[in-house]
């Protein structure tokens, strides 16, 4: 077994590395050349049309229908030059991933002609059916109908011959089934605090949007040895194998140079970003083997999610042309780093004015301070919510763990930030926030080195890093858009609150920028708890934590019940992000997404056990007492037990270890058949939690010992050492 495993590898390795689509040529001669941006718009729209458009894009202006028309004929005509022949709405359902509907541009006319159609109406709303996607109980299988509609902020695409138009997803009823949706609301909301508040310091007419950029970490494995992994095929993670003897604890993988093979996969895999229009910045190892990273330029967050969703897409068919498959969940192997995604958020001026950057003068410093307080408080009052939108069967593995923020949300200012916020504590006029510096080395050819005025905290799952925060515990195959819709509203809320209590100290006399200083400090004031600077590992800020009235719970399923508590419907119904009804479907989703996903580890679980595990186990067993019994008729009953003494230890390890799994087994599919008549809402995705994924781990823990007793070349799987080494 071991030899045709190693045989899959070095035939994989053989194979002529695949050199990247365009070699020699500059970015800037094919970037976005797959995207109906700007300069398509120029060649294919007339002016008229493109300044409604534009508009639409920076301003936020109501679309204009009756340009509709001349759109689809210039995007039709566009594509069709690019050799596409259909067309869908490309949009982002419940259920994490993306969807799509083809349809060809051709119409048939009459028995034997045909034209390219394509119409302002099907550009800007279609139907697709609703009934098979995730809704929480907003539609039943014979309510099917849902809409889509286009999102003219985020540019049309190709993606082989199809034009793929970004679009919302509503129901028949009026409610958001997807991800986006909300997320264009949220963005809507946060640019109306945002821009009310710049009003009253004096900076009127400001446009004002959320920015992100994401950190993409992910797994490379050999599609070979992947193949035979029945439970990376089926749950995209091994629900078995014995740490390796070798894995991360040297630190040798990390930024360390990038194999061949992967580097060609990166090439290629950029190129087609850039095609695409993803700003594709920076690739590197990451800390455990086989694991890497990319990183883009940042975006509007509509947009940078959207670029993400393709990205995760892209990914995936360009791997495959390598001889690999790529693992994006949070922790595909046990023993090493899991991935997430880094979500880098901020607000910020279409005029390009960083709201979390300090600045030079005391009204940019007041500024900054302002929108820093206001974000603090709305983290802090709204901790459990900020959880919830990251907590997810897969994400649960890794969160907590000594690779990943801690499952209780906290944000790291560092020294100068901190600072800053105690001395306006103290004080009643503005505060100098100290700069950046410099270093000397001592070394005459290096020049002086410029030092931020915040560190790096990696324990701080929402940490400030100089002109943003890190939200550090989105996981990897996560859509971004529901840790991001969150922080837009909970922003978006505080800053209504705030505004309020600005206006309130304007009419009692005080001037605007005095209202607005006094209320940032007491809103500081409000929320130091969740201002946290030391390690989010340690056993004492657990304690610290609870202390501090943060929400440390880390089951999955009873973090989700934020999302209907009574202060999460009073800030999305105030901001008009989602409704009661929207919330509570969204609740009922990630239930049922939560006892679904594990219900298939558990039964994967059960088949490798019995099917592939136990036999094996079983016959080398055999083969063991087939020796120890020639042993004895060779050397006697008196003395074929001090010769074979270890082998007959072996014999009894193996023996425990098949009895405690098959029963476990037994326990696991008798929970199962109960859990499969008992839906998928919360009673049953917290009997998963608490029930049925210390079964699993229980199991794993005698097959991984088995996997270190039974004769390497019989076992039935790729270990550890396979899956993590192969270049």
């Amino acid at each position: 077994m071991v030899n045709a495993r190693f045989d899959a590898v070095q035939k994989a390795n053989a194979k002529e590395p695949i050199m990247a689509t365009a070699p020699g040529k500059e970015t800037s001669q094919y970037y976005g050349c797959n995207v109906f941006n700007r300069a398509a718009m120029r060649k294919y729209l007339d002016e008229d049309t493109r300044r409604t458009i534009y508009e639409t894009i920076e301003k936020g202006a109501t679309l204009d229908k009756s340009i509709a028309d001349h759109v689809a004929a210039g995007m039709k005509r566009w594509a069709l030059d690019l050799g596409a022949t259909h067309y869908t709405h490309w949009f982002q359902p419940l259920n994490g991933g993306t969807a799509e509907k083809h349809d060809s541009f051709s119409d048939p006319r009459g028995r034997d002609e045909s034209i390219e159609k394509f119409s302002g109406k099907l550009l800007c709303q279609q139907e697709p059916d609703a009934s098979s996607f995730p809704s929480g109980g907003l539609r039943n299988t014979f309510e099917a109908r849902g809409y889509t509609a286009w999102d003219p902020s985020s540019p049309a695409f190709i993606i082989g011959d199809v034009l793929c138009i970004p679009t919302v997803f509503i129901s028949f009823t009026g409610e958001a089934l997807d991800y986006k949706t909300p997320l264009l609301r949220s963005d809507a909301a946060v640019t109306k605090a945002t821009s009310e508040l710049l009003a009253l310091m004096g900076m009127p007419g400001e446009v004002v949007h959320s920015y992100l950029g994401w950190e993409q970490e992910y797994f490379l494995v050999d599609k070979d040895l992947y193949l035979q992994r029945p439970d990376l095929v089926l749950t995209d993670r091994t629900l078995l194998g014995h740490v390796s003897s070798r894995n991360q604890q040297l630190e040798d993988h990390y930024f360390a140079s990038i194999p061949p093979r992967v580097m060609e996969f990166m090439k290629d895999l950029e190129f087609e970003c850039y095609k695409l229009g993803i700003p594709a910045k920076t690739r590197h190892n990451e800390v455990a083997p086989n694991q890497f990273e990319l990183a883009p330029v940042y975006e509007t967050s509509n947009l940078a999610i959207d670029h993400n969703l393709l990205l995760m897409s892209i990914m995936k068919s360009t791997a495959e042309k390598h001889g690999f498959e790529v693992l994006l969940h949070e922790k595909p192997f046990a023993g090493v780093n899991g991935s997430g995604k880094h979500c880098n958020w901020s607000i910020g001026t279409e005029s390009g004015i960083g709201l979390f950057s300090p600045g030079k003068t005391d009204g940019e410093n007041l500024r900054f301070l302002c929108f820093m307080a206001n974000t603090l408080k709305a983290v802090y009052d709204n901790n459990a919510l900020l959880k919830a939108s990251v907590m997810t069967a897969s994400n649960s593995h890794r969160l907590g763990a000594n690779e990943a923020p801690p499952s209780i949300i906290s944000s790291f200012l560092g020294t100068q930030v901190h600072s800053a916020f105690e001395e306006l504590l103290k004080s009643k006029d503005m505060v100098k926030i100290a700069g950046k510096k410099g270093y000397s080395l001592g070394i005459p050819q290096v020049p002086e080195l410029i030092v931020d005025n915040t560190d790096r905290n990696r324990t701080s799952p929402f940490a400030f890093t100089g002109n943003r925060f890190e939200f550090r515990a989105v996981g990897s195959s996560a859509n971004c858009s529901g840790a991001v819709t969150i922080l837009n509203t909970i922003l978006a809320y505080q800053l209504e609150q705030f505004i309020d209590a600005v206006k309130k100290k304007i009419a009692k006399g005080s001037e605007p920028l005095r209202a607005i200083l006094d209320e940032t400090r007491e809103t500081y004031r409000a929320c130091q708890a969740i201002c946290f600077d030391g390690n989010g590992y340690s056993d004492e800020w657990k304690a610290e934590a609870k202390k501090r009235g943060l929400d440390c719970e880390s089951s999955v399923p009873v973090c989700m019940d934020e999302y209907t508590s009574k202060r999460t419907l009073e800030v999305f119904g105030k901001t008009g992000v989602l409704t009661k009804v929207e919330l509570q479907s969204r609740k009922e989703v990630f239930w049922e997404i939560y006892c679904k996903k594990l219900a298939i580890e558990a039964k994967t679980l059960c088949d490798l056990v019995t099917n592939h595990i136990i036999p094996v186990a079983i016959r080398y067993q055999n083969i063991l007492l087939e020796n120890v019994k020639n042993l004895k008729e060779i050397y006697g009953a008196k003395d074929f037990k001090k010769i074979a003494i270890s082998q007959m230890d072996l014999i009894e390890l193996i023996a425990n270890d098949i009895t405690a799994s098959e029963t476990e087994i037994d326990d696991l599919e008798a929970l199962l058949d109960k859990l499969d008549d008992a839906g998928e809402g919360r009673d049953t995705a917290v009997t998963y939690h608490d029930k049925v994924v210390p079964l699993l781990e229980s199991i794993r823990s005698h097959v991984d010992s088995l996997e270190l007793l039974v004769d390497d070349q019989m076992w039935p799987l790729p270990k550890y050492r396979e899956l993590l080494f192969i270049h």
